[in-house]
């Protein structure tokens, strides 16, 4: 089966890494990041908490740092003292498409000792009966390949009442670097995994019945159903609807425009990926559901419209 760079999806791997942590004992969300990571509490952000990372909502969503620097300690540490804050932390909702993630892989260094990668591998995705899915993984990923047109100013408008969307650093160029093999052992934290559709499917599973108490039942309730992010979305215009590392459907009628499609439950909870990676469970039917591309696809109009469908439809599998 072929294995695809899942962007976001990843993000909830990482996430995984800090339930365990969590359930350890090892990690407060409430705790200041500066308490574990003292390099990080420069130009104002001594303030931000590990949920405020989680959720983000942490004001730095789109400080930069390349996969290059992310790949160790000191180049990570060495960007968090030059970042600096867009807004209060804790005020406002925005995508924190890569930077957030970079701070996660950060703390679970400190408080393990060991790679975020591996920590990844060992407490996450290992007893989730998966291979490894962060750096040096067992298969390449599939050429990432730009298809298609971008939607016209006319499409645009239409659909979304703008002409253009403001994806910050996701880009179509920037996607097109995890072909590099460097890049791809890196691990990026906030989108570099590689895996399998199903890889998703089975960790999101893993979600839903906790095989061998991978993490601690409260803990894992919590991050599933406890919606701590109610600012709204200005991207997509609806609540951001976020838990410590997950998105959850609601009962808004807006589950499609949170990657759910319009057919699953309001229960159901997942992380997508950029240019159409899905992945999501919904406890109310057992199901969950994995999709991969490497086809990134240039129009911003077609491409959503490809993840509610599929995703809908693949709701409706299991009821009668």
């Amino acid at each position: 089966m072929s294995r695809y760079v899942v962007y976001s999806a990843t993000k909830a791997f990482v996430a995984g890494a800090m339930w365990v942590l969590i359930g350890d004992g090892l990690v407060d969300a409430a705790t200041r990041v500066v308490d574990v990571v003292p390099e990080f509490g420069t130009n104002g952000k001594d303030v931000i908490t590990i949920e405020q990372v989680m959720l983000h909502t942490s004001g730095f969503p789109t400080a930069p740092l390349s996969p290059v620097d992310g790949d160790t300690s000191r180049g990570r540490c060495a960007a968090f003292a030059r970042w600096r804050l867009n807004w209060e932390p804790g005020t406002a909702f925005e995508y924190h498409a890569s930077s957030a993630h970079w701070v996660l892989a950060e703390i679970i260094e400190r408080v393990t000792g060991s790679d975020f990668r591996a920590v990844v591998e060992e407490r996450v995705s290992g007893p989730a009966g998966l291979p490894r899915v962060l750096g040096d993984v067992p298969c390449a990923a599939a050429e990432l390949t730009v298809v298609g047109e971008p939607a016209t100013a006319e499409q645009m408008m239409a659909t979304f009442g703008v002409a253009t969307l403001d994806l910050g650093e996701v880009t179509t160029e920037a996607l097109v670097t995890f072909n590099d093999p460097a890049v791809q052992r890196v691990g990026m934290p906030g989108g570099g995994g590689v895996m399998r559709a199903a890889d998703l499917a089975m960790y999101y599973q893993a979600m839903l019945h906790n095989p061998g108490e991978m993490w601690s039942p409260g803990v894992l309730h919590d991050v599933t159903t406890n919606v701590r992010n109610r600012f709204p979305d200005k991207l997509i215009g609806v609540p951001a609807n976020r838990t410590l590392g997950l998105v959850v459907a609601g009962d808004d009628g807006s589950s499609h425009l949170r990657g759910m499609g319009r057919t699953v439950s309001a229960l159901a909870f997942g992380h997508n990926g950029a240019k159409g990676q899905i992945a999501w469970a919904d406890p109310a039917t057992g199901l969950s559901f994995g999709y991969c591309t490497n086809g990134l696809d240039e129009n911003a109009v077609r491409e959503p419209r490809r993840t509610v469908a599929l995703a809908s439809l693949a709701a409706v599998c299991v009821r009668g």
